[in-house]
């Protein structure tokens, strides 16, 4: 068998491609202009590599598939021809052309999705603007979950009890068809549900009863492995049916003092539980080439501690894709140093605090994704977001180079004001 191989290696016509055995090698380019795409992320199996600034990997395993991805592109599946000698590993060099790709994003809620006078009208605006991309709830802010799952415990804490999506792959299979983007933002540790079914996961009040927010809602804490399981799973569940990109949510302790959690409270255990999860998250999503993203609070890209709320910039950024920062204006209660009336400059808003975010992270500006404000002022003047106000901030985003942008509004009605045709 060995002499027979040499026969094969040595009868290649030179100039033609070369062989390997026991592993994968290829190269990852640019599907338009066909330059190297540098740190792309390549997964076979269980092996991850990352591309070299030729565009260059190599994976110490062999398959039939390589799958790939890399920041501002649409992720990649690319099959692999059989060996030459079925008995060997033996893989020719694998090219790899990725279409770059910039979301734009507008959001549908847990009822959204499924109300067609809702999802219908959004479904026009993608068709008909720059829009190209959905943010979906697959687990909201109560806690339930969007279609039918397979994941025991959310039947048993009654995230089942509402189904707003009959046939989740039907709308998965529609949205591909028409080139939509999908995004799937997954609700962490703001869950009334799994709270009160689960009261050892509840987030305590100093007098050991379940605490509950401004909208008398529980949380789970975040230094509970099970909480951490559940979403992964819920996270898992949203890859194989086939969304582009797992978006957290809540993915912070709440913003309230004198709680009781299994740990102390303390910034350190904070930012330990809170970046410990998304670490989770990112090794068990890997088999899928899945891009990993998380909605943070505006004012961390400011502040130099973790907001009292686990979400330290600088630890966030090595364990996610995307870093999508909240920055509607109404949300900067104090302003950002010389801009005291945020609504009334939405432009500064958004590039200052992406300047300062990229800044302190010195990631690519490509790794940002912003939210920005659909909907009208609730802390200054009540002002309504119309054009110009949209616009600014789409602007600033792309001015910051901002691997696109995603309109929030609350009650998912949304107009072609400040959208190019």
């Amino acid at each position: 068998m060995l002499m027979l191989f040499l026969l094969l290696v040595l009868s290649i016509p030179a100039g033609a491609q070369t062989f390997n055995v026991g592993y994968t090698t290829g190269r990852v380019v640019d599907f338009f202009t066909e330059k190297p795409i540098e740190a792309a992320i390549v997964t076979m199996n269980h092996d991850i590599a990352r591309t070299d600034d030729k565009g260059m990997f190599s994976l110490k395993t062999s398959s039939d598939k390589v799958l790939v991805r890399a920041y501002g592109y649409l992720r990649a599946e690319q099959n692999i021809s059989m060996p030459l000698i079925a008995s060997l590993p033996i893989t020719s060099p694998v090219l790899v052309r990725l279409v770059p790709f910039t979301p734009k994003a507008l959001y549908l809620s847990f009822f959204g999705i499924g109300s067609s006078s809702l999802r219908e009208p959004a479904l026009s605006l993608i068709e008909n603007t720059e829009l190209n991309a959905l943010v979906i709830d697959v687990k909201g802010d109560r806690g339930m979950i969007t279609y039918r799952s397979a994941i025991p415990l959310a039947l048993e804490v009654g995230a089942q009890k509402i189904i707003t999506v009959r046939d989740i792959n039907k709308l998965m299979t529609s949205l591909k068809e028409k080139g939509i983007y999908t995004i799937a933002r997954i609700v962490v540790f703001k869950d009334n549900l799994l709270a009160f079914a689960k009261p050892d996961f509840a987030i305590k009040t100093p007098g050991g009863e379940i605490w509950l927010d401004r909208e008398s809602l529980a949380w789970v804490d975040p230094t509970k492995k099970e909480v951490w399981d559940y979403n992964i799973d819920i996270a898992e569940e949203a890859a194989r049916i086939g969304f582009d990109e797992i978006q957290f949510d809540y993915v912070r302790f709440p913003d309230a003092i004198g709680l009781t959690f299994s740990v102390a409270n303390t910034e350190e255990n904070r930012v330990r539980a809170i970046t410990g999860f998304l670490k989770k998250a990112r090794e068990r999503l890997a088999l899928y080439n899945v891009f990993l993203a998380a909605d943070l609070f505006g004012y961390i890209s400011w502040n130099l501690n973790d907001t009292l709320i686990g979400q330290r910039l600088e630890d966030l950024a090595p364990v996610l894709d995307y870093l999508s920062p909240m920055l509607y204006p109404s949300g900067f209660q104090f302003g950002i140093p010389g801009y005291r009336l945020p609504v009334a400059q939405p432009f500064e808003i958004v590039y200052l605090t992406l300047k300062r975010a990229q800044e302190r992270t010195r990631i690519q500006p490509v790794r940002f994704r912003p939210w920005i404000q659909a909907f009208r002022d609730y802390s200054f003047d009540r002002r309504q977001f119309t054009a110009k106000e949209i616009r600014d901030q789409i602007n600033a985003a792309e001015k910051f180079g901002s691997n696109g942008w995603m309109l929030w509004n609350p009650q998912n009605r949304y107009t072609a004001d400040g959208l190019k045709k």
